[in-house]
């Protein structure tokens, strides 16, 4: 059974905030934002066809005629009927955006399938959907992801039931697909058995965070939750400690004397905030990255791969 903890409610979380002098600020990574929308691939490396072809009608393309041309995406799919359509097949889309004013049975029925999907809806102005697109979208984009999303109450019950030690990785609203890829990465190279990320407010998963990650979103889990809040309780009552790695905590990442070697779940936090107080006070412990600079603020993903190290450098040497 994994070691008990006694959560400590203070502290505050990492984040990508420019440098301060004994300080937190604002986001830095916005030198890191997704340059476009990129090719994209299946879960298993191959290229899918552009989807460019699949949307309704030709229509009237003039209001488009003085922007500057897109290569297209393959990452997309325009027209109420084929994003049903693809709802109705299974297909795994990362986020509809539906013209807002809109009433009908077609976007009725699109809007409840893809909630009941745990995928976001966005009712959103024409500029909007202008901005996505030149094409004709007849009022609705979606955006298709490259990789089929697991169900985390099966990746949990296989770990336990093929005698595996669980070993997972919760993002909270991370959004900066570059830094989601890279910690991706990370996470692959040292062991993790599964990324978890919420519906709402998390990075798309796009091909810009498949290059980033060198490929380990094709070969590591991510599940797509609606609640972390849940999520984190579902993972306690399965025996996972859940640690978060926040700056204010009082004890410090190799420092503490704490046991990594059992189930474990960590949890990062946004670029912008860091974890949320919900989430943080769930947590069974936290644990800072020590730091002796003026800086006093890391990257999220530098700061993911000091934790996920930690845990990884104690299994190694549990063998």
């Amino acid at each position: 059974m994994p070691k008990q903890f006694r959560p400590d409610r203070g502290g505050s979380e990492f984040d990508d905030r420019p440098a301060k002098p004994r300080g937190r600020g604002g986001s830095d990574n916005r030198d890191d934002a997704p340059a476009g929308d990129r090719p994209g691939h299946s879960d298993r490396g191959e290229a899918r066809p552009p989807y460019r072809e699949r949307g309704e009608g030709s229509g009237d393309n003039s209001r488009y005629e003085n922007r500057a041309a897109q290569a297209p995406s393959i990452d997309m799919l325009f027209g109420l009927r084929p994003i049903q359509e693809a709802l109705n097949a299974g297909r795994t889309l990362e986020k509809i955006f539906l013209l807002r004013g809109t009433k009908n049975s077609l976007v009725t029925d699109i809007s409840t399938a893809a909630r009941a999907a745990g995928i976001q809806v966005q009712m959103v102005p024409v500029e909007k959907l202008d901005n996505l697109t030149r094409k004709n979208h007849q009022g609705a984009v979606a955006f298709v992801s490259p990789i089929d999303y697991a169900p985390l109450d099966n990746i949990v019950s296989g770990l336990f039931e093929e005698g595996k030690v669980p070993f997972l990785l919760l993002l909270d609203r991370i959004t900066d697909v570059r830094n989601f890829g890279a910690i991706a990465r990370t996470a692959e190279c040292l062991g993790v058995q599964a990324i978890v990320v919420p519906s709402r407010g998390a990075a798309q998963i796009n091909g810009d965070a498949l290059k980033t990650s060198a490929g380990a979103l094709n070969i590591l889990p991510v599940c797509r939750e609606t609640s972390l809040h849940e999520t984190i309780r579902f993972l306690q009552q399965s025996g996972i400690t859940v640690v978060a790695c926040t700056e204010k905590a009082d004890e410090a990442v190799g420092a503490a004397e704490i046991d990594f070697t059992g189930p474990v779940a960590v949890l990062m936090g946004s670029e912008e905030d860091g974890i949320s107080p919900d989430l943080l006070n769930l947590a069974d412990v936290k644990l800072k990255v020590p730091m002796s600079g003026q800086i006093q603020s890391l990257n999220v993903g530098v700061a993911a791969g000091i934790m996920l190290f930690e845990v990884a450098r104690q299994r190694v040497n549990a063998v």
